[in-house]
């Protein structure tokens, strides 16, 4: 049989073939819809019931609110509304409410596993690849015909695989590999393809740093960021209650076949320098030296990119026993309720509250545009994914990306800062 990579596998499993060729349109059968209150019931519900058509199968369906939570005005308490009545009225098992965002919270709860094919109601679902399962973002009218008959159409992608080689020196996260990817490929080098993550850099990672790697495949343009599963995404996805799918065995099956057609990118783990991408643009990238003479007004750890309990970590060794600058505002938004807990229980938090930290919910927050966003001309570092003019609420603000790491030495000198110089 020819070889297969890791992304056809996945999909010859959802068409129920042992194997599919790069190029050939087929019909996927879906194991998980997500979507939030953005995304979901708003649209959803008043195509469905023009349709008369049912949910295709309720188990199948995870509904998370985290866009307008906390609502801020009434707009926002009319959207969160309408979402709570439509999950009471479908009887939906999978239903998160203000529990965090929803590409953490999921996976948090068991829902994704290697192996499947899911599909989501944000450009960032795509997160889901990192434990080995094909999730990508649709839109409101490709779910809508997800929901109804749990089939999607595919049109099986060429690899690019991205071969991480070594180890990252500290201060380096997932974060700086992804700025670094997005400045070399730009942000449609994707292609709408499949990128899989590999080499001996992205075997050491964590599940949640896998995660930054797989959510902002979004921005390098690609339809799906994959990695291949191994035991730390069993010992991960078996804390989260897991106990399918995570035999050796299995998880020897998803793997890229030797021989299997990719193009590849290679990288040197060992000499890459944390990164910043200045505005406008997560491709408008540089090592963080390049902005050494940008002052910081507001430093942002939050979204689903970069406040997980990992990042929050990672902040943490560079503000003990620091404070931040004057004139500068912390805002930390945990990607998670559960994350956030466990930050208060290793004492992330309170290192953090010690430095200066304001604490926001968590939930999408100024990431998106939502809650407290980002007023005037201020000058932002943020762990988010993207930095386009106005995202994070006014136009005039210029944002600048980097990793939980840089946000915080630069918190503390009021200007974009290595944050190597604090872990020495």
């Amino acid at each position: 049989m020819t070889a297969q990579t890791l992304a056809q596998k996945l999909v010859a499993r959802a068409v129920g073939r042992d194997h599919v060729a790069v190029g050939e349109l087929v019909m996927c059968g879906v194991d998980l819809a997500m979507f939030h209150d953005s995304s979901g019931p708003r649209r959803l519900k008043p195509m469905l019931e023009e349709l008369g058509a049912p949910l295709w199968d309720p188990q199948r369906v995870v509904l998370v609110m985290d866009h307008y939570v906390p609502a801020q005005d009434e707009d926002s308490r009319r959207i969160v509304q309408l979402a709570r009545d439509w999950a009471h009225d479908q009887r939906l098992p999978h239903v998160y409410d203000s529990q965090g965002i929803c590409h953490v919270v999921v996976p948090q709860h068991g829902h994704i596993r290697p192996g499947m094919f899911a599909v989501g109601g944000d450009s960032h679902s795509c997160t889901g690849g990192a434990f080995g399962a094909y999730m990508f973002g649709i839109g409101a009218t490709e779910m809508l015909g997800v929901v109804v008959t749990g089939e999607i159409w595919l049109r099986v992608p060429h690899t690019l695989r991205m071969r991480w080689h070594g180890r990252l020196g500290p201060g380096v996260s997932a974060k700086d590999m992804m700025l670094r990817m997005i400045t070399d490929l730009g942000m449609n080098g994707g292609g709408y393809q499949a990128i899989e993550y590999a080499g001996e850099a992205v075997q050491a990672l964590g599940m949640a740093e896998r995660m930054t790697l797989a959510n902002m495949t979004a921005e390098l343009g690609a339809q799906v960021g994959l990695v291949a599963p191994d035991q730390t995404t069993a010992d991960w996805l078996g804390q989260a209650g897991v106990t399918q799918g995570l035999d050796p065995a299995e998880l020897a099956h998803w793997q890229t076949d030797a021989g299997a057609v990719c193009t590849d990118h290679d990288y040197q783990a060992a000499t890459l320098a944390p990164m910043v991408a200045a505005p406008h643009s997560p491709a408008n990238g540089d090592v963080v030296t390049a902005y050494d003479h940008e002052p910081v007004q507001v430093a942002y750890i939050g979204a689903c990119t970069g406040a997980k309990l990992e990042d929050m970590r990672a902040a943490a060794q560079v503000l003990r026993g620091q404070r931040v600058a004057h004139g500068v505002q912390l805002m930390v938004a945990p990607a998670s309720v559960r994350d956030m807990a466990r930050a208060r229980d290793e004492g992330v938090a309170q290192i953090l509250d010690e430095a200066g930290a304001q604490w926001l919910p968590s939930a999408c927050g100024a990431c998106a545009g939502y809650g407290q966003t980002i007023s005037g001309n201020a000058q932002v570092i943020a762990t988010t994914a993207r930095n386009f003019k106005g995202r994070m609420g006014s136009a005039q603000a210029r944002v600048f990306l980097a990793s939980p790491y840089t946000v915080a030495a630069s918190a503390v000198r009021g200007r974009i800062s290595d944050p190597r110089e604090w872990l020495a």
